[in-house]
């Protein structure tokens, strides 16, 4: 997917997950290895209450790929 169009997937309806992916696809997206920049884009694909769920900690994500990918957003592991 070309970035354009994952910045525009990052703008989101709720503001807490916009100060998340905006941020982090400005400044790491491109370095991601095409496996993880895959794994980005299905984490957009979520709708926003479940993404909110498992960025806040409210709920623990059942895919390992996409966990790890909350993990990274979250900065807590580096790219």
């Amino acid at each position: 997917m070309k970035i354009a169009r994952v910045r525009w997937a990052c703008r989101r309806g709720m503001l807490e997950l916009d100060v998340l992916f905006q941020p982090f696809v400005e400044s790491q997206y491109e370095q991601l290895s095409t496996k993880d920049k895959n794994a980005f884009v299905r984490l957009l694909e979520g709708e926003d209450p479940e993404l909110f769920a498992w960025f806040m900690g409210h709920e623990q994500c059942p895919d390992p790929e996409l966990a790890e990918m909350v993990i990274r957003v979250r900065g807590r592991a580096a790219p």
